[in-house]
């Protein structure tokens, strides 16, 4: 439980650090970092607990902050895209991204060809995990703000 309740912490932080260089309002500083310990936690629960991979984990992580940013952003009077996509950029996979940049490097400084076709699957396995991690999340965090579309645009009113 420890692990889950540090990753929660940790994202809070760095979505308010997101949203405080994405214009969202000071006031709606708490609800950026709810959201994003809520998808964090998700995410970690699932790949931890349940050994679900990290592609359907940070889609469900993704699809949980855009689901609870529609209540949370009509509290706070703030647009739920303003609030959940400062929430979104912790889980952002990093790691896979970094690998790929890497084997990318080494392609070009490869020495040998089975050298190159190794670190040329590296960079195809990390590069095309990391793109779909990024595009299943953003359609988890758009989806349910257009599907409640009635009660998303609303809620800054």
């Amino acid at each position: 439980m420890l692990p889950i309740i540090e990753d929660s912490f940790f994202a809070a932080i760095a979505a308010i650090g997101f949203g405080s260089i994405s214009n969202v309002p000071v006031k709606a500083f708490t609800g950026c970092a709810i959201l994003a310990a809520a998808g964090h936690a998700t995410r970690t629960l699932l790949t931890g607990q349940f050994g679900v991979t990290i592609i359907p984990a940070g889609f469900i992580g993704s699809l949980v902050i855009g689901l609870l940013s529609i209540p949370v952003s009509s509290h706070w009077k703030a647009p739920a895209e303003s609030m959940s996509f400062p929430a979104l950029l912790p889980m952002i996979p990093g790691m896979y991204a970094y690998r790929a940049m890497q084997a990318l490097i080494a392609c070009v400084q490869h020495t040998s060809e089975s050298e190159f076709m190794h670190q040329l699957y590296l960079l195809n396995y990390n590069g095309l995990v990391c793109c779909t991690i990024v595009l299943l999340m953003f359609l988890g965090v758009t989806v349910p703000i257009f599907c409640f579309k009635r009660y998303s645009f609303s809620a800054t009113r």
